[in-house]
């Protein structure tokens, strides 16, 4: 069973809002291996006056010890969607760490209908699981 981060982070560039939504997977983590996953929920809203499409994506996911590991490639999920006014596109993905928190970001490689390409923000998240030791100074 997934633990639910109670989080929605959101980010809005040029009409298209990006909302996600982390779990810690802890039925697919092993803790005592240095071994942490989350799953991520996707929605991508295009609120804009223009039909979209999503062509890439950029990840950068940076653990608690500050190693950043940087992923890209075309479309999410294995589809390009075409978003017209009004209209989103959701998915799950995920990622391991060695460490029991982390950060992700990023970046949509988007174009308009006009052929215009644009970047839209992936807002940035924390991915905290429940093995993490919390200090209070």
């Amino acid at each position: 069973m997934p633990s639910e981060d109670t989080h929605t982070y959101a980010e809005t560039t040029g009409g298209v809002t990006v909302s996600v939504k982390p779990y810690y997977l802890d039925d697919q983590s092993t803790p005592d291996e240095d071994h942490y996953v989350w799953a991520y929920h996707v929605r991508i809203e295009n609120n804009g006056s223009e039909t979209v499409q999503l062509l890439t994506r950029y990840w950068s996911i940076t653990d608690s010890r500050g190693a950043m590991h940087e992923v890209q490639g075309d479309g999410v999920v294995g589809e390009q969607p075409v978003l017209h006014p009004g209209e989103s596109f959701e998915y799950t993905s995920g990622t391991p760490l060695s460490t029991p928190s982390g950060i992700m970001a990023g970046s949509y490689g988007m174009t308009s209908e006009d052929g215009r390409r644009f970047d839209v923000g992936i807002p940035a998240f924390s991915l905290d699981s429940p093995h993490q030791i919390t200090q209070i100074h």
